[in-house]
């Protein structure tokens, strides 16, 4: 099989990897792929927002299947443009994406099907958003934009203060641009959080490893909402009690809600929960991969992604149950100087061959970009992700930052505690 895979970020990166495994696989092609992308896959020269251009490329390339990593392309429609020609795409629809690219969409859609989430209010103009936080006393309270804003349009706020500032920025600044015309309040909810993926064909699914993934940009997570400072899998101490409540209340409901909304959903669907004294509650849905959370993930994998993408494409999910290596793994970001502000770039970046040097040990790459001979300059916020598999969480984590010591670039910032918390321990509760 000819696979291309839209995209450039370590998701992307930890896809073409897992793609390359695949003994189906004749070629694959990454676009518009990173410097380390460019060493596992052919980068063409495509621009992946023209989707005439896409077409025409797949077509010519005799494209057997294409995998969207990123939630921009879906949000334009690519996968509804090639299912329409006649070509495989692994990733949903415009309509079903939707339960990712519209928070005001995703919070409506549950509170109609039973969803359990944090309570909101929708607002479309400031004065009324900032009327609704002056009556709401001293407690804490969640901003989000509605649109996609890169993983940064969730502001968590310590009271209403806070609230009105972030609503401000918002909607009255209009530092998200469009994906700020309208927000959701919500209220702050509290626990241990999961990353939930499952893999569906719109009626039944397969679960990945449970996973957490760490967004604050401090230790101890404090400090902005990031895009994502790493990530460890599986996560000890939930059974499969609690698995089983989830995917109840949770899952089958939202793929049930979506195929009657005329939305059925196809790909894999990325549930962010947060495990409260009440149970399992929604925090968002993702329409694709997380990242880090693909590059944490992806490497545990034994059985055939393509595979399984393969048959979601066309309709089905694969047979059989998928398998998964023993031990845990964990993922470390190094960011730039100034993420998830304005990155600092074009800083030369040393060491990533010493790194996957060590005994379970992988970089992926997100923010690079090639220069000559050979040097690899950093090229956003979030530059490389640092994975290690080992026998426990422990070990995985060591042997991660391990590597992560040997990479060195000016300004480089990442987290210290990444899977250094004590089990996770929730009761699920009905």
């Amino acid at each position: 099989m000819n696979i291309l895979v839209i995209g450039g970020g370590g998701r992307e990166h930890a896809l073409v990897r897992s793609i390359r495994r695949s003994s189906n696989v004749k070629r694959v092609w990454c676009a518009p792929g990173n410097a380390g992308i460019a060493r596992d896959a052919d980068c063409p020269n495509l621009d992946v927002d023209d989707q005439a251009a896409v077409l025409a490329w797949v077509r010519r390339n005799k494209i057997d299947l294409t995998v969207i990593g990123p939630e921009k392309p879906l949000t334009m429609g690519l996968s509804d443009k090639l299912e329409q020609e006649g070509y495989r795409v692994f990733g949903p629809s415009l309509s079903a994406a939707e339960i990712e690219s519209s928070k005001v969409f995703a919070k409506e859609f549950m509170a109609r099907h039973d969803i359990p989430t944090a309570g909101f209010e929708v607002f479309s103009a400031a004065r009324a958003a900032k009327d609704y936080l002056r009556n709401q006393g001293d407690r804490p309270l969640v901003v989000k934009a509605d649109g996609l804003a890169a993983g940064k349009g969730v502001m968590i706020c310590d009271g209403p203060d806070q609230a009105l500032d972030a609503v401000n920025e918002i909607m009255e600044k209009g530092i998200f641009g469009q994906a700020g015309r309208r927000v959701v309040i919500e209220d702050l909810l509290s626990g241990p959080e999961l990353s939930i993926f499952a893999l569906t064909d719109g009626y039944d699914m397969k679960l990945l490893p449970t996973c957490r993934d760490y967004k604050r940009a401090g230790d101890g997570d404090v400090g902005p909402n990031t895009g994502g400072m790493g990530a460890y899998a599986p996560v000890d101490g939930v059974g499969e009690e609690l698995l089983r409540d989830i995917e109840d209340r949770i899952l089958l409901p939202t793929l049930r809600g979506l195929a009657t909304e005329g939305r059925p959903y196809r790909g894999v669907l990325f549930a962010g929960i947060m495990m409260t004294e009440q149970g399992p509650m929604v925090l968002e849905f993702n329409a694709r991969f997380g990242d880090p959370e693909a590059q944490i993930l992806l490497p545990l994998l034994n059985t055939d992604l393509v595979a399984e993408m393969a048959s979601i494409a066309e309709g089905s999910l694969a047979s059989g149950e998928m398998d998964w290596h023993d031990g845990c793994s964990v993922g470390i970001v190094a960011c730039s100087e100034g993420y998830p502000g304005t990155p600092i770039v074009d800083r030369k970046i040393k060491g990533i061959d010493d790194a996957e040097a060590l005994d379970g040990v992988q970089v992926f790459h997100a923010g690079t970009r090639k220069a000559p001979r050979r040097t690899v300059l950093s090229a956003g916020g979030r530059v490389l992700t640092v994975v290690a598999q080992g026998t426990d969480r422990e070990d995985a984590r060591t042997r991660a930052y391990e590597g992560l010591g040997h990479i060195q670039f000016e300004g480089m910032n990442y987290r210290l505690d990444i899977a250094g918390e004590s089990r996770f321990v929730a009761a699920s509760k009905a």
